[in-house]
């Protein structure tokens, strides 16, 4: 493989193992070598027969539907491929993605998979990786593989969308931002929309993402800035905003409209139906599983690959301009 390469037997032990420097495009000549001759390194278990490689996967939490729907089209892509998969979630928590990972680690996978609170200060915190694909975060320039879906634009678009219906006061109600970047995304494209429309954004409420969804209490800020509509940055915490109007005598939408992110299948089931930015949570899984797999094993450069998504109008949104009593 060395031979194939046009590398010395050292150098193709530092690539296959990630552990001494190498150029990029000598990591690219080495892994194309190494697919052509279908060798993989020898993990901790390859004696034992039919071990299969892996990939290892990184979400920010297993119960969300989100990280579901697209853990189940990367499980379905590795399968095609000859790959299981390995998974760890973070719960939303920076202080334990690298342990996430490192337990990623020790299966000695293929490449990784991760959707992390924040790629720019996540970097730090991680070890040298194998080929790693990042879903749902922006590429940098230590992650440039990534598959994503342009949150700020899809929250100016849903916010646009609101303005248009005649809704000036919007609250944003979003997990916290240093978990999410995309929540965060999220509300920069609200804040444009606003400010493109010469209003005035109010302050986001932030609240934890694992809990509080079900004892959300929007009292004060319903006191303080009557809006008229919540966007909130995700389907769950829709959910949870609608519940938490409800208990305190608000119809939704008659005396407030809730628009949210995501577009979860349960959202089509309520009454009326939630209005979303549906994101194509399935096929962005699918899609960063096939980029993984062609740059770990046919050396493919890394790349970024945007995803459309779009907006559902369901009930949830109350058209001020035809109705504005």
């Amino acid at each position: 493989m060395a031979f194939r390469a046009g590398c010395s037997l050292a150098t193709a032990s530092r690539v296959l193992n990630r552990n001494g420097p190498v150029s990029d495009g000598m990591v690219r000549k080495v892994r194309r070598a190494a697919a052509e001759l279908g060798y993989r390194p020898a993990g901790p278990t390859a004696g034992k027969l039919g071990q299969r490689p892996v990939v290892g996967v990184l979400i920010p939490s297993i119960t969300n539907p989100v990280f579901a729907s697209s853990l189940s089209s990367i499980q379905n892509r590795m399968l095609v491929a000859g790959h299981g998969v390995v998974i760890a979630q973070s719960n939303y928590d920076p202080g334990r993605e690298a342990d996430a990972v490192a337990s990623l680690l020790n299966d000695r996978p293929t490449g990784l998979i991760l959707t992390v609170c924040d790629p720019l200060t996540s970097a730090a915190l991680l070890p040298s990786l194998p080929p790693t694909v990042l879903l749902n975060n922006m590429p940098t320039q230590r992650f440039p593989a990534a598959v994503t879906a342009d949150n700020r634009r899809a929250g100016r678009e849903l916010t646009e969308f609101l303005i248009a219906m005649g809704h000036r006061q919007i609250l944003f109600v979003s997990g916290n931002f240093v978990a999410s970047d995309r929540a965060r995304f999220r509300y920069a494209g609200h804040v444009d929309a606003m400010h493109e429309r010469g209003l005035t954004p109010l302050d986001a409420v932030e609240i934890p993402f694992v809990s509080g969804y079900e004892e959300l209490d929007l009292r004060e800020a319903m006191a303080t800035f009557s809006p008229t509509a919540i966007i909130a940055s995700n389907d769950l915490l829709a959910f949870g905003a609608i519940g938490a109007l409800r208990r305190e005598g608000f119809s939704v939408p008659r005396d407030v409209s809730v628009a949210g992110f995501d577009g979860i299948a349960i959202g089509r089931l309520m009454d009326p139906p939630l209005t979303t930015i549906e994101m194509p949570d399935a096929s962005m899984g699918a899609t960063a599983a096939s980029l993984l797999l062609d740059i770990a094993e046919n050396a493919a450069p890394a790349r970024h690959l945007d995803v459309a998504y779009t907006l559902r109008k369901g009930g949830t949104v109350r058209d001020l301009t035809q109705d504005p009593s």
